[in-house]
């Protein structure tokens, strides 16, 4: 029988990434023979997996990689909190945002096919991770996002790497680039535009917003407050040029009432209408991130703001660890329940 030296686990080890335990077990298995005790592990890994397969991953980490005009931001998950803040977890996320980022894969499957710098393809990095940190560890999703060289990358990650985002602005400089996806990571917008918005999801959200102005009313009128007006729009894509023209007229009507002489109207009009614009694109405002509240300065949009400094916002993406992701709820009084009920009929 080969002898199993130290050197020869440690050699193990650092091809394989398996602990000390796991790594001298293989050697003795197949007597000393290197190879055969890393494709020992790699099956090992592969069955550790399998076993692991159906657990819910929904904590984590976000990757954000810049690789000249591409970069990318990945999620990948993991069991526990606890786990997401381990050195190799860690370095397994940067590692797969940068071979995205370089690689360009198409999708998901493309991604996975992906070689690492250990020479392993990332399919094969997370079944030898969720093999040796003794969790499943999972590659989710990834998004590409490419500009030109005159165009500025705003990288930038929020609350330990839970939330990442890229951003692409237009004009301005790098700076500008990070406060825009700062803000993003702040305010989750969905999409850039209300172009992007379908036409029925404006008309429920819009429905949503008007219930709960129902059932604040209700609460208003038990301390006689006045009732709010409901919201008869929530998106730009609503306001028609027959629209904004019955705005502008009722505000003139309006001022003519005041007796507010109409030499002054011409001040006082654009800011009424910047009034009525934020009053019902309330839709817009929670979803697109041109019509944001601009976190860097509340006195305009995200869109005025950039028009502002002679920039614009041409494309983002933003990863939030777990989103969309049913997290399984552990039920403590069944599990108690059932094991006392076992020792019982033992």
């Amino acid at each position: 029988m080969a002898e199993i030296t130290a050197k020869l686990v440690k050699e193990l080890r650092e091809k394989s990434g398996a602990g000390v335990m796991d790594a001298k077990k293989a050697l003795v298995e197949t007597d000393g023979d290197m190879d055969k005790a890393v494709e020992l592990l790699r099956e090992k890994g592969m069955a550790k997996a399998a076993k692991k397969a159906d657990r819910v991953a929904a904590e984590g980490l976000t990757g954000v990689y810049v690789h000249g005009n591409v970069a990318a931001v990945v999620e990948v998950n993991a069991e526990t909190d606890f786990v997401a803040k381990n050195a190799q977890f860690v370095e397994l996320v940067n590692a797969t945002a940068k071979v995205i980022a370089e690689g360009k894969p198409a999708n998901n499957e493309e991604a996975l096919a992906l070689v690492m710098p250990s020479s392993e393809t990332l399919a094969d990095a997370y079944v030898n991770a969720t093999a040796t940190i003794g969790e499943k560890i999972s590659f989710r999703r990834f998004a590409l996002i490419e500009k030109t060289d005159e165009q500025h990358f705003g990288a930038y990650q929020h609350n330990g790497g839970r939330i990442g985002v890229i951003s692409v602005v237009e004009g301005g400089d790098d700076a500008l680039a990070k406060q825009v996806s700062m803000h993003i990571a702040a305010m989750k917008p969905t999409v850039l535009s209300y172009t992007e918005l379908d036409a029925q999801f404006i008309k429920d959200e819009l429905a949503q917003l008007n219930h709960a102005i129902e059932l604040d009313n209700e609460s208003r009128a038990m301390v006689d407050k006045p009732a709010l007006p409901f919201l008869k729009y929530g998106s730009k894509a609503q306001l028609s040029d027959d629209v904004i023209t019955a705005a502008e007229a009722d505000i003139k009507a309006e001022l003519a009432a005041e007796g507010k002489p109409e030499k002054i109207w011409d001040k006082i009009i654009p800011g009424k209408m910047d009034r009525f614009m934020l009053d019902n694109t309330k839709v817009d405002q929670a979803y697109t991130l041109l019509a944001q509240v601009y976190i860097m300065d509340d006195s305009k949009t995200v869109e005025a703001y950039l028009d502002s400094v002679n920039a614009k916002a041409i494309a983002f993406a933003r990863f939030e660890v777990g989103e969309g992701i049913e997290k399984k709820a552990n039920d403590f009084e069944s599990e108690v329940a059932a094991t006392m009920a076992a020792a019982l009929n033992n």
